[in-house]
């Protein structure tokens, strides 16, 4: 039976449901979801030959990840119905203190389709303005980096001998060098 067949075949079942992600069920496929099928927002702003990095320890990972700014769309109580692009100049703002002239949506992705449902829709910041510190809101302890993208792999170089995760997206800044 192919997998199309099984997912077909069997009804998703839910195994366990906590506060913010689930773990489900099909035939004898295991995944997980967000609750309430909440989606991501991933923004990637570069200005003046810099891109705007976040770094934020992350509990699974027991370490510090080098990431794009990124949030949840629409995760506050009364903000289901949050518009994504609105989602992703609230996050860049509240995270990196850059607040964006105009955000572009370059489509929907999925991080690691084998095994969650998240989807995230990357974006990309124009027309940047330095307008706070950033940080992220009360105990996300986000660290913000302007790096040169001449430098990028050079710096994600560095972060990873330091002991840091880094996120799959940075593949986004490293695809030239990858290709190279």
């Amino acid at each position: 039976m192919s997998l199309e067949e099984e997912f077909r075949d069997h009804a998703e079942e839910v195994q366990w449901a906590g506060r913010y992600i689930m773990t489900k069920t099909r035939g004898r496929w295991e995944y997980v979801s967000r609750n309430r099928n909440i989606k991501a927002a991933v923004i990637l702003a570069i200005e003046d030959g810099h891109v705007i990095l976040v770094e934020q320890f992350r509990v699974p990972l027991g370490r510090p990840c080098i990431e794009l700014p990124a949030g949840l769309i629409g995760d506050e109580a009364g903000a289901e119905n949050e518009d994504a692009a609105d989602a992703a100049a609230r996050e860049l703002e509240e995270e990196t203190g850059y607040r964006a002239g105009r955000i572009e949506s370059l489509g929907e992705f999925h991080s690691s389709p084998g095994m969650v449902t998240e989807a995230f829709t990357l974006f990309r910041a124009h027309d940047l303005e330095k307008v706070s510190e950033g940080g992220g809101v009360e105990g996300e302890g986000i660290t913000v980096h302007r790096v040169a993208l001449t430098e990028i792999e050079t710096f994600l170089g560095q972060k990873r001998a330091d002991g840091y995760a880094i996120d799959v997206r940075m593949l986004l800044l490293l695809a030239p060098g990858i290709m190279g």
